[in-house]
């Protein structure tokens, strides 16, 4: 069994960072009889349509996953690398305790291994673009990217005039029209320059 962790929303002016956990078997493929609607890959790579039906069959087959969410003022205050770190702990605590215990490895995308001093996982390593060639970090990728855009497609209803629900939080020449427009939200990440321009 294979734990990877993937996050998401990193570069977004607003919303949350989230971080997905996923368990998977060593050497999981998608079965040869699903169609070409879904595949497992970082989840930047496919279709907001392919990551919403790659969900849908992980969810249908119990695949466990765990989210991990930090709001835009947990990151103000943490900064990012903290916020990555404090996200990547929550979706793993997230997924159960049985299955944490019968990993033999646990991966995170990237270069930097923001779990190595978290108890419980000091074996954790970081491979670069694991998201894209270990099918349970692109699982994670997948899952928390899909749970990020439905909450800022939600948001766009109690924060009408910002367009989260076509950016949903990125730096778009929409939002920033609309930033200049509104000025920042709730949802807004202050330590941001973007953001911290216009308010200063």
């Amino acid at each position: 069994m294979i734990i990877g962790l993937d996050e998401v929303g990193r570069g977004c002016w607003a919303g949350p960072l989230v971080a997905g956990a996923a368990a998977l078997p060593d050497g999981f493929a998608v079965p040869a009889s699903a169609d070409a609607g879904w595949r497992l890959d970082d989840s930047k790579k496919l279709s907001a349509r392919q990551r919403e039906r790659a969900a849908y069959e992980l969810e249908q087959a119990n695949a466990p996953y765990g989210l991990g969410w930090v709001t835009a003022q947990e990151l103000d205050g943490l900064g990012m690398t903290q916020a990555v770190k404090l996200a990547m702990t929550r979706a793993y605590q997230a997924l159960p305790i049985a299955v944490r215990h019968r990993a033999s490895d646990v991966i995170i995308d990237g270069s930097i291994n923001y779990l190595s001093d978290v108890v419980g996982i000091s074996g954790s390593r970081a491979v670069v673009k694991a998201d894209g060639s270990i099918p349970a970090v692109s699982v994670a990728s997948i899952m928390a990217k899909v749970a990020r855009d439905r909450y800022m497609q939600a948001a766009d209803t109690e924060y009408p005039g910002y367009g989260f629900a076509k950016h949903v939080g990125y730096g778009t020449a929409i939002h920033r029209a609309a930033l200049a427009a509104n000025g920042p939200c709730a949802l807004h990440r202050r330590s941001f320059k973007p953001i911290a321009t216009l308010l200063t």
